[in-house]
């Protein structure tokens, strides 16, 4: 097995501290910036997952898709291997590389893998955000992912039942917008769409390649 398992309590708090500052600007120096998972007793690889010894339950989360559509989380994912995201289209570095990974990563899966995979992203930043905007944004990542925009308070409670926090977006005295969201992409298995494998910012390309054939079978990497 190429993860290591730990205690949930444990990686909520590795959720905590991985809050990641996203702005227009780029700068590093922003408060709340990356933590590594690594600072976590006994750690984990930054290009590994963490299974999680006890898993998460999928959120009740009801959002409007980018067709404007009402998008029912547990209705559409039941039985399919998911990955769920939190980020916002305005941010500079985090959130596409980590939508550009994955998209990578699902090429290479069979016609018939990639029909039993949902890859959901859920805006940080449903203000700008819209499903017109959105839509955009992750059709060039991948056309197959689903955008959701709505109520920034459904959002954020769904993002911390899943030890993923988020605070409101907002324009700093630059007028770059500015989002601090949990860097986390939550894995969810078709068997009992739980969440039982967390990728931290670090994942790679090659990583969730190598994962998402076992989790669209139902198996932990």
């Amino acid at each position: 097995m190429h993860l290591r398992t730990f205690r949930t309590a444990a990686v909520a708090a590795v959720s905590l501290l991985a809050l990641t500052s996203c702005g227009g600007g780029g700068d590093d120096s922003d408060e709340g910036g990356d933590a590594p998972a690594a600072e976590v007793s006994g750690g984990t690889a930054v290009d590994e997952g963490t299974v999680l010894d006890t898993p998460f339950d999928k959120p009740d989360l009801v959002l409007t898709d980018t067709e404007g559509e009402p998008y029912d989380l547990r209705a559409e994912t039941a039985g399919h291997a998911t990955l769920l995201y939190f980020g916002y289209t305005n941010c500079p570095d985090i959130c596409p590389l980590t939508m550009s990974n994955i998209a990578v990563a699902a090429r290479d899966l069979t016609e018939e893998q990639r029909a039993d995979l949902r890859v959901v992203f859920v805006t940080t930043d449903p203000e700008r955000d819209t499903p017109e905007s959105l839509g955009p944004w992750l059709d060039a990542q991948d056309p197959d992912f689903t955008g959701l925009t709505g109520d920034f308070d459904a959002v954020q409670a769904a993002a911390e039942s899943l030890g993923v926090y988020i605070e409101p977006a907002y324009e700093d005295e630059n007028g770059d917008i500015v989002s601090t969201h949990g860097a986390q992409v939550i894995g969810f298995l078709p068997t009992d769409d739980k969440a039982h494998v967390l990728y931290s910012e670090g994942v790679t390309a090659e990583t969730f390649e190598r994962d998402l054939p076992k989790l669209i079978a139902g198996e932990l990497p």
